[in-house]
């Protein structure tokens, strides 16, 4: 099962993502889960969130979730969790 989270950053919070960011792909890269991960961007370019696709199911997700540093850190307004089925890449 593959599962997709996307997160939205707090307003005005890039330095928190920028001190954080190292970390996070550390987190990213430690497990072999995940199969895309990126950043959303605003109009000026700058990074306001997160797209990751997990392959785990809904529990393994959420847990992995908990453990984001950027959550740690609470970067986040909202973090949504959706089941998702890959169709085409």
């Amino acid at each position: 099962m593959k599962t997709a989270l996307i997160a939205k950053d707090k307003p005005g919070a890039l330095d928190i993502r920028k001190a954080n960011r190292d970390a996070h792909v550390a987190y990213l890269k430690a497990t072999d889960a995940v199969e895309l991960a990126g950043p959303f961007v605003d109009e000026n370019g700058d990074m306001c969130g997160s797209l990751i696709i997990l392959d785990m199911d809904m529990a393994a997700a959420q847990d992995w979730a908990d453990n984001d540093p950027y959550k740690k850190a609470d970067l986040f307004a909202s973090v949504e969790l959706i089941a998702w089925n890959k169709v085409i890449g």
